[in-house]
């Protein structure tokens, strides 16, 4: 009876980061290549990944074989920190519930020795102690993309969601104190009735510790126009625009581990949602006696958009507000037929929802080419804004690697992240010619 109830911590836990891909966020959506080159693209996207990174860039000039048509179909990712190993913690606490329980069950205080009640209750104390504020974050994207380049007007389309869904666990005063109370009990009397309090009449563990979940989303579909525009000195300048139609959700659960539901965990008390139209916008420069430079700058998300978190129990849980404002970055790039290097600085900052870092990437990317069949890729990336007062785990500096591979027009593109807190992994399927 009692580990019926306490194992619902552990699912808290694990259904917050199943959730995830239900729930998306409001990071730009990155394909395989530009997850690979360090989150890069502003100035060396490609016609089909172009909408989400730099509409611009679907008009320019880039290889035989990705000038006439663009296909992905589809490209995810996924990330995932959990500095604190919060989810290894979760199993271990549930171990020493067991523990508690067993020997709780059947406990006589008249002629029973208390000890491996007080040692168990000492062991889920400091446990619990241990779990409080540590927090889970896993981010992930799917998306879908056309485009069709032409010497005229380039066309596109596009859809993407991304995400973020965080969970922690928050330890209660009053447990901690009631735990300590039955393992420094001083008689099998005094043990038996501190058990008292911290039992219901029925006989179950009644504890006040809660599990937190706090997910926040956003979904885009769009269609990108592209036009390159020939200077009187041969450069080229491109400017794109890419429309579209945004909607916004959050997830905020909060509950403790006795009275955990998964039936609940996606009642619409619990959400919030909003949609609207929007638009991105972007330009691109390309310059230098072979045209081997080329510059980019991407305004995402011209209208800025709102949207505050449930409160499904106000004296629990705080409001959140998810802010989708203008995020303006910029990049350069040195290209040939067999390199690509580039760099790009977000030059605005993305405030953190919840259990999150504020971010804002200075970024470096390298693409080698190998006869079209295969490209070698690496990336590193450094947030300007991560900060120690973050309510959640720091994003700091992360490095990419990844392998594209041609074969027969079908394309497959990988990608692979790590960093002292997250790993990561993307994988892209298309077409190209």
């Amino acid at each position: 009876m009692h580990n019926n109830r306490l194992t619902k911590l552990s699912l808290a836990v694990g259904l917050s980061v199943a959730s995830a891909s239900a729930m998306a966020s409001p990071q730009q959506f990155m394909s395989a290549r530009s997850f690979a080159m360090g989150g890069t693209g502003v100035a060396i996207a490609h016609p089909a990944d172009a909408a989400a990174t730099n509409p611009a860039m679907m008009s320019g000039n880039h290889h035989d074989w990705s000038d006439d048509f663009g296909l992905i179909l589809p490209s995810v990712n996924a990330r995932a920190a959990d500095e604190e190993a919060t989810i290894d913690q979760v199993d271990d606490i549930q171990d020493v519930i067991s523990q508690f329980e067993s020997a709780i069950s059947g406990f006589d205080p008249n002629t029973d020795d208390p000890q491996s009640i007080q040692d168990s209750a000492g062991d889920l104390r400091d446990r619990l102690v241990a779990f409080d504020k540590d927090t889970v974050r896993v981010n992930g994207g799917l998306g879908l993309a056309l485009a069709v380049p032409s010497k005229t007007v380039s066309v596109g389309f596009f859809t993407n969601a991304n995400l973020t869904a965080t969970v922690r666990g928050e330890l209660s005063d009053n447990d901690e104190a009631l735990l300590d109370a039955v393992a420094t009990a001083a008689t099998a009397e005094d043990v038996d009735n501190a058990l008292d309090l911290v039992t219901n009449p029925d006989g179950s563990l009644q504890l006040d510790s809660r599990g937190r979940v706090l997910a926040s989303a956003v979904g885009e579909v769009g269609i990108s126009f592209a036009r390159q525009f020939e200077l009187n000195n041969g450069d080229r300048f491109q400017l794109g625009l890419s429309p579209k139609y945004v909607e916004l959700r959050t997830f905020q659960y909060t509950e403790t581990v006795s009275g955990f539901e998964d039936d609940n965990f996606d009642a619409d008390e619990n959400q919030t949602d909003k949609s609207g139209f929007n638009v991105d916008i972007g330009a691109a420069y390309r310059f230098g006696e072979d045209r081997q430079w080329n510059a980019g700058l991407m305004v995402k998300n011209l209208i800025p958009m709102e949207l505050d978190s449930a409160q499904s129990k106000p004296a629990l849980e705080q409001q959140y507000t998810l802010k989708l404002d203008p995020m303006v970055t910029a990049g350069i790039a040195h290209i040939s037929d067999y390199h690509v290097i580039t760099a790009e600085l977000d030059l605005t900052k993305k405030e953190a929802f919840g259990y999150e870092d504020d971010t804002q990437w200075l970024a470096l990317g390298a693409e080698f080419d190998v006869f079209r069949y295969a490209q070698l890729r690496a990336g590193v990336r450094h947030n300007l804004a991560s900060n120690d007062d973050n309510d959640g785990i720091e994003e700091k500096t992360q490095f990419t690697a990844g392998l594209g591979l041609n074969l027969m027009g079908v394309r497959m593109e990988l990608g692979a992240l790590f960093s002292d807190a997250d790993v990561g992994a993307a994988l892209e399927f298309g077409t190209a010619f």
